[in-house]
This record gives C-alpha cells, structure tokens and sequence, in this order.
C-alpha cells in the first residue's frame, strides 16, 4: 500500500489519535454504466436564459419537473417555454406537473363534487397535450405527470380533495381517475410517457396501485415519488420499489424521484454528495427538491451565468463517464458521515471519485488498480469544492494536490486527507503517471476560517442566532458553525471583531459570509446593506453586503486586505468616522482569509486530459505533457472546458500544445473568429477573449492534423478589449419610459426605469463599434418585481426586454431578480454590431399565454421591462 505525501490542508493529526476512517474505492468491482440521473431540478429553470445555457449544460442537468404551460402555481417555468433550451443544453426529459395548472397547494380545482373537479382537469390535460403536440421533435422530451402527491391533494381528505377520502384509505376514485386521464392522455399522443403516482413518500400502498394498473393494461412509463427524507431512504425505497415490481409482476419501470433533499442540504456539496452517491448507486433519475425560488436550480445557479459550490459539484459528477465501481464508505448509507461515489472509464484510462461528508481526517484508498491501464505509477489531482452559500458565487475547484504516486504491490493506492470540511466535497481524478510534466502546485497555499459567533462584538443591537440548519432542522438553511451575529443595522454602532492571524506579509484576499432579507423593512429601504471595514483601526472600506430571498441564506463580499505577518483585528462596523453609516441590517456567518500569493494569482489550469471530450481520448505518453498526458483532436474531434472568470470582461486565454495539427476555438457555442491554434511544434497560442462572469463554455476542435492539446490557461487581463461604456440617461427615452434618480446604487445615480408595458415606452441607446463582428453587450440593471405567493416559496418574476439591434428582429432577453431595485447586476449577451453607430432599442410588453388568447391574471408575468443602469460595450476577440 502506497501513501500520496503531501499536506492536503493546513491541520495536522496530534499523536496517538485513532486510525483514520477509509473510504474505499474498488476499481475492480463495475457497478454498471455511468448514469448521472442526480443532476435532475424541481422548478429550476425559470426561462431561457434564467438560469443560462452554460449553466443548464455545465452541471449536466438530465431531467426536469416543472409546471405546466401557463399555470398559475408559480411565476415563470412553464413547461414548454423550457422545453427548448433545455433539450438544446443538453438535457434529456421534462417532467409536467399537469396539477399546476392550478393554483394553491393543495390544489384549487374547480367543481360541485369530485366527478366535476376531475372533468374540468380532464379538459385541461386535453388541452396541455395539445400544446405539446405543436412542439416538433422536442415533445419526444416530455414526460407527462397527471397527479402530484395526490394523498394530500386531489385524493386526500381536504376541502379541495375529490371526496375528503384518502385513497390511501379507499383507492377505487383514484384509480378511476388515474385509469381514464392515463386513457385521455394516449389517446391524444400515443406514444407519450406517462409518470405516476408521485406520492410525497414510497408508501405500501403503491404496491395495489401497481397490481391495479397491470390489470387495467395502465401502468406508468415511469415511476415516480418523493424522497424527502434523507438519502439513506433512496437506496431502501427504490430496493423495496424493486421487490413490488418482481411481486406484482411487471418489469422494471425507470424510476424519478422528482423530489429530494432539504434547506439544509441544498447548496452544500458535503451535504448534497450524500445524496448523489445513494441516487446514482441505484441508477435513477432524481430532481433537487424546490423550497425557494425557482430559475435558480434549486439554489445551485447565482444570478444569470454563475454558481456557487454545488453547482460545481453536479459539473464535476456530471463529468464522470464509464461504469461506477464499489464505494465502501466507513459507515455504509448513514447520513451525515462520509459517503462517495467513483467511475472508472477504461477508454479513457481515468478514474474519479467524488466524496464528502465528514470534517477532519480520513484516507481514500483504490484497491485493484489495473497496471495494463494505469501502470506502476499513477496520477493523481485531489480538488476542494467548497461551500459558497446559496446565493454566493464559486470559482472553480481548488487544486489541493498533484502528484504520481507508485502503486503498491497489492495494487492500491492511499491518499490522506487531512482537515476536511464536511460542507465541501472533495474530488481525486487518477490516471496513469510518470509520463507527465512537473505536478500543478495547490492553488491556494494559506486559508482560515474565523466563524463571527467567536468574534468579539462591542456596542448595541447584538445577537448570537442559532443553531441554524442541523440534521434535526432540515427545513433550516445550512450555516458554517451552526450560529450566526445580528447586530449591524441602521442606527447601530455595533463593531464586530475579527482576531487574525496570518503567516507572512502580503495582501489576503477577504471574504465576508453575510445575507440581508430582501422584504425586511429596514432591508427594504436602500437594499445591500452597507458596512464598514477595517484593519487595526485603519485603511477603512465600505462593503455592501448580499441580499437574500429569506434570512440565514448566505452570499459574500470579497475584497482585499494588506497585512503583515502575525496578529490583526479585522472590525466590520456600522458607523465609520470617514465614510458614514450602515443603512439595513444584516447577519454575518463568518469571514475567510486566503493569502493571495503565487498560487492564487497564477494562470487557472485547465487540462485537457480532465475536460469533456467528444471524439477523442487522453494520450498518456507525453513527458512534455503538463498533466498526465494530452488529447490528440483530429478533424471534428473536440474538448470542452468549463471556464470560471470572477467578472464580467477580458481575459487572456492561452492554449498550450504539443504540435501536430490545428484547432478552432469556440466561446458559449460560439466559433470564434480568432486563428486557429496549434501548429507543427509544441507551443502556446494566446488569445484575448471577453468573457462572461462565472461560467465559460470553452470548445477546441480539430480542423486539420491531430492537434495534440495540453491544457488551456486562463488570466485575467486587460487593455485589448476596452469597453466602451454608456449611461442610460444618456439615450432617449420614449413613452412613459424615464430618466430616475431613485436608486442610489445607480452609476452616477441615475438610471432609466418604467420601459414597457407597450412598446411605445422605451429606451434607445446609440453605441459605437470600431469593427464590424460580434460584441459583448453588459446591461447593468436591477429587477426586483415579485408576486404574490400562495405558498412558502418566495415568487420573484424575472422581467423581460425585447432588444433590437439597428432596427431589426427583437431579441428576448430575461432578467433574474436581483433582489432590489437599488441592487445592480451585470448580464451580458453577445450581439453583431457594424462598424460605426449601432441603434439598440430596448422595449417590453406583457407576455400572452401559449395560445396567445389569454392573459395571466394572477401578476407572473410582468409587462416591463428591469431598470436599466448603463450599458457596456466590448469586441468578444482581439482581432
């Protein structure tokens, strides 16, 4: 047995501790193919562009359930206006909650009695399955689901009920119900997909339901229920779903559970790793549960284009590939330990596993390590996906190791991780070794956590709050330490201190774990709050700090500070003598400090041994590879990497090759007009891209010869592509659309609001190109708009603009909430300007329903467009 012998964290074990936990992954052991079927999201996409197509295909999204076509459950996420974009990203089914064609929960179905109440839901699924027939090959995508959690709504005992009688209790109307809409639905669309029954839990009962569907020749297509329990229930309920089918005597149905997790567990990639390891073990489909707001996917998307920790974790588990193997974790299916899953792809010669759970230490070990593909020695990179919050954007994985490592003589290999977090997962990608250039170093070199509950707080308004979200609060949101500090708000002169200690002098990166609630009332008056920050008394900052769409959801503030090695206070404060007073209230979690060394400041790698790959496989016989190897791209032959940029703007791109052959470079599904890369001798090509915030959709592909790509290489940079940067106020308005002064945020404190509701109220901004060819176009806007709910799910909308560029087609774009109207996000879309002046035209107008007969009537729709701060305009390449 052979050990990795590196420092994973900055903790260190003291002598005489116990044995550490194992985590064993068997390479020799296959547990079927690969299925991905965890990446699956309840009401998380919102529109196309709410979350972005990057997003949707970067964390792998396999299925989703949503409402149907213009129901008024919930603002936005129709079922066929997603429908699009998300089969085009990538993604394989929509599920349609045919019930959420109502309002209310439970249900409001109009009628006198429940044979009333069903025909009216009939003549709606009549017309839903109608809708979806006029949608081309995209409706082969959906999957029809006429019943949600019918024991507590349309076959309960409630006053919306059918009868006030369970069918738990007497199934004979349910039955009946489900055996003629099952009848309706095929007889409209034969070869629809049906799911059912989609109770809240596996109850016993399913098992009649299933001997009462064989018999009347209605047996789902698919089987679907609800998990929200804990994942150690995935694998018991879908074993006992399994000894139902073999009794009853029909073959196995694929499963959804179209329901899991918790507040808790949600953005938490130690948490939702749990669950990914029990579903993906069982080889269903399964959708993150919808506690909050949707458009997000389920609190995995931050703002349009960006995400926070999970959302890394499902691109990472959406990466794997080849068949799973056996994971034995210490405490085998127990929630709240460490639990994994891993893949071994022979054709790639790579192994992945993915894991968390558990603070402190414990060791990873592959057994049966096959020397015919990896040989004697073996690669190994260990990474960190931490937490980030809810609404808190991440960056890509930290690297924490990179080495080669000799197989032992029983074929195993054992990596020591020490001081983990059991918010964070963790992944270890193994290839075959000793062939590779000098091993990555970690990315960051120094990191601590200072929880603000250990802080010391002076002055008036404090509190500690808490415990927070634990494995006996599920519903609560997940906290680091478990409490929290109140006490900066308006008229308070609280300060809250930070004692530091860091190990050398130079600038630290700083981030603050804060959330305000969007709808407090002293939240409501300026939005972010603002406080004030300061090292040793001095160099004061002001920061303002996340909004959220309900207290304890955590996002952060990141800036920088200047210290020198040893002992510092670090004072948040709501009064600062030079800059003012905090205007809201907030809570704080914690604050981080990483020094921002060599490690953080150099180029992100990206190797091409690691991205996904289309047509071609890694090369592991190049020592002058940077990683364990390379990837030969023949003509049409791709690889596409997931790139993180923490802004809106330019940044350098650097393709390090091998020589062989040529490329062409694509951004967001774009072919860039850039040359092409490679050549006949190893090399590097830089270019100048602009790049979005958050998530990057990078694609190489072959064009001539076998290019034999090494990695890419990300920078930040600047100078070549300046953008050029106009104010709102400064276009012409129209209509009812006006120049305000409302939002102190606003740059320049002004910006343009109240364009729609019409296309005669609109804005019109004259830009200018130096070249013709595409352009990035940055809208600085804020959105707040939200209607009123029935539920406990906030209902942000997401406005809309109709973009016409020189007079042309209108573009829709939409817009995710931004929490408040004096909270300004940036959204970037790329458009084709010519060379000169460019007119761009910005109107809005209440979107019709599917039919275009009708109008929502409930406010889910708005007819106007976001405020508009100012707009940026930028060359997507250097020339």
């Amino acid at each position: 047995m052979v050990f990795l012998a590196t420092m994973l964290a900055t903790t260190t074990g003291t002598a005489g501790a116990a044995e550490p936990e194992r985590l064993v992954v068997d390479l020799g052991t296959d547990t079927g193919p690969f299925h991905g079927g965890a990446s699956g999201s309840l009401y998380g996409i919102y529109g196309d562009g709410v979350p972005s197509r990057n997003l949707l295909e970067g964390m792998h999204v396999r299925t989703v359930s949503t409402k149907a076509q213009d129901g008024p459950q919930h603002p936005g996420a129709d079922a066929l206006e997603v429908l699009p974009p998300f089969v085009d990203s990538g993604g394989k089914d929509v599920y349609i909650y045919m019930t959420d064609i109502y309002r209310g929960f439970p249900y409001q179905w109009p009628g006198a009695d429940g044979p009333a109440r069903l025909a009216d839901f009939k003549e709606k699924i009549r017309k839903q399955v109608q809708q979806v027939l006029t949608m081309g090959e995209y409706k082969d995508h959906v999957v029809y689901v006429p019943f949600n959690e019918p024991e507590g709504n349309m076959f309960g005992t409630g006053e919306w009920s059918y009868n006030k009688v369970s069918w738990l209790n007497d199934p004979q109307h349910y039955f009946a119900a489900w055996k003629e809409v099952y009848h309706l639905i095929k007889g409209l669309d034969p070869d629809a997909r049906i799911a059912g029954p989609n109770t809240s839990v596996l109850y016993d009962q399913i098992k009649g339901f299933l001997q009462y569907a064989k018999a009347n020749d209605v047996v789902p297509d698919v089987m679907a229920w609800h998990e929200l329990s804990s994942p150690a229930a995935v694998r018991t309920s879908v074993a006992k779903y399994r000894q139902m089918e073999k009794e009853v005597g029909i073959d196995p149905l694929p499963i959804n559970v179209n329901e899991y997790g918790h507040n808790y567990h949600l953005s938490v990639p130690g948490q939702v790793i749990q669950w990914v390891s029990a579903i993906e073990e069982s080889k269903i489909d399964a959708d993150l549960a919808y506690w909050n707001i949707d458009g997000n996917l389920n609190d995995s998307a931050v703002e349009a284009n960006k995400g926070n920790g999970q959302w890394w974790l499902f691109n990472a588990y959406g990466q794997m590939s080849g068949h799973t193997v056996r994971v034995t974790a210490p405490h085998p299916n127990q929630q709240y330990t460490l639990q994994g899953v891993a893949t071994l792809d022979e054709d790639k010669k790579q192994s992945r596993a993915l894991f968390g759970g558990k603070s402190g230490d414990a060791d990873v070990v592959f057994e049966n390590i096959d020397p015919k593909l990896f040989g004697k020695t073996v690669r190994a990179t260990v990474q960190e996906i931490p937490w980030t919050g809810q609404v808190g954007d991440s960056a890509q994985p930290l690297r924490l190791a990179d080495q080669d490592i000799e197989v032992g003589a029983d074929g195993t290999v054992t990596l020591p991780m020490t001081g983990m977090n059991e918010m964070s997962a963790y992944q270890v990608i193994l290839s075959p070794g000793g062939n590779g250039g000098t091993p990555a170093e970690p990315s960051v070199s120094w990191r601590k956590t200072y929880e603000a509950e250990n802080a010391t707080y002076t002055g008036r308004g404090y509190s500690k709050n808490g415990p927070e979200g634990s494995p006996s609060q599920v519903g609560k949101f997940a906290t680091s330490g478990m409490y929290n500090v109140g006490g900066l708000r308006t008229g308070s002169d609280g300060v809250l201190a930070f004692d530091v200690d860091v190990p050398q002098d130079g600038t630290y990166d700083l981030s603050v774990f804060a959330n305000s609630y969007n709808l407090y009332d002293l939240v409501k008056e300026q939005g972010p709050t603002n406080v004030f920050l300061r090292v040793d008394g001095k160099d004061p900052q002001e920061l303002r700090l996340p909004l959220g769409y309900k207290w304890v959801v955590w996002g952060h503030t990141d800036t920088t500070v200047k210290l020198t090695a040893g002992k510092h206070r670090i004072t948040l404060a709501a009064q600062d003598p030079e800059l003012g007073v905090t205007k809201g209230d907030a809570i704080i979690d914690k604050i981080d400090l990483s020094l921002r060394d060599e490690h953080v400041t150099a180029p992100a790698i990206y190797e091409a041994e690691y991205a996904t790959l289309s047509g071609a496989r890694p090369d592991y016989a190049h020592p002058g590879a940077s990683g364990p190897g390379a990837v030969p791209l023949a003509k049409g032959a791709s690889a596409t990497f997931w790139v993180y940029a923490p802004s809106d703007g330019e940044a350098t791109v650097s393709t390090d090759h091998l020589g062989g052959g040529r490329a062409s470079l694509s951004l967001n599904g774009e072919k860039l007009d850039v040359p092409k890369v490679g050549g006949g001798k190893k090399g590097t090509d830089d270019v100048r891209l602009f790049l979005s915030g958050g998530i990057n959709k990078i694609t190489v592909t072959g064009t001539s010869g076998e290019l034999l790509l090494d990695r890419l290489r990300v920078t930040p940079s600047h100078g070549t592509l300046v953008p050029k940067v106009y104010q709102a106020e400064s276009g012409t308005v129209s209509g009812a659309a006006k120049v305000t002064e409302s939002y102190s945020f606003a740059s320049g404190g002004k910006a343009v609001t109240d364009i729609g509701d019409g296309k005669a109220n609109a804005l019109t901004v004259d830009v200018v190109a130096e070249r013709p060819g595409r352009h990035a176009l940055t809208i600085r806007y804020s959105n707040a708009e939200q209607a009123p709910a029935t539920h406990y799910n906030p209902d942000p909308i997401a406005r809309h603009a109709d973009l016409s560029v020189n007079g042309g087609p209108a573009r829709r774009l939409l817009f995710p909430t931004t929490f408040h109207f004096n909270n300004f996000w940036d959204l970037t879309v790329p458009v084709t300007l010519k060379k000169g002046t460019n007119r761009l035209t910005f109107t809005a107008e209440e979107l019709p329903d599917f039919n275009g007969d009708t109008y929502n009537q409930y406010d889910q729709r708005s007819p106007y467009a976001p405020v508009i701060d100012r707009i940026g305009v930028t060359p997507l390449t250097q020339k």
